[in-house]
């Protein structure tokens, strides 16, 4: 690619996550490499296993667990600030075709790290790297900033009849 673009997929629907998966999973059979990120993440959903499968795919997590029963930590920031950093050299060394930040949004919102920082590090990527920030709730900054925005409105989920999370579904 001579131009990689930042695509931003948000809102409240279900999705953000898979459809940056199936970006990834498309790419790979182009033969582009691509590199996820999970921010606030520390399950391991079954995605994590994509690498066995997916020649030049990788994912590494940056997560303490989600906020769903408690608040914030100096752990989570820590852990998000570590892994923006690891994410800094891995669009600066140019590896990569594609580098999705998963839930980065979230880890904005919960103010583990700022927009502009976030900002500040897409960049300083090499300028043919596209970058895909998934996550409800992304700021106002960061959807200015991208190339595209998609946002994923939830209109009805089973969820609400009290469906758990499925595994290689959800999870």
């Amino acid at each position: 690619m001579d131009k990689g673009y930042v695509q931003v997929y948000t809102g409240n629907g279900k999705g953000k996550t898979t459809a940056s998966l199936g970006l990834a999973l498309r790419a790979v059979c182009a033969g582009k490499k691509v590199y996820m990120g999970q921010f606030v993440k520390d399950i391991r959903y079954s995605e994590a296993k994509a690498g066995q499968y997916l020649p030049g795919f990788k994912i590494e997590q940056f997560g303490q667990g989600c906020f769903f029963d408690r608040d914030p930590n100096k752990k989570d920031i820590d852990a998000a600030e570590k892994g923006l950093a690891k994410i800094e050299g891995i669009l600066k060394e140019g590896k990569y075709d594609i580098v999705i930040l998963d839930e980065i949004n979230i880890a904005v919102y919960y103010n583990l790290l700022s927009p502009t920082k976030v900002i500040e590090v897409i960049e300083k990527r090499k300028p043919e790297i596209e970058v895909i920030l998934t996550g409800r709730y992304a700021s106002e900054i960061i959807i200015k900033h991208a190339d595209l925005v998609t946002e994923m409105k939830e209109i009805k989920h089973y969820y609400e009849n009290g469906v758990k999370a499925r595994n290689g579904i959800e999870r």
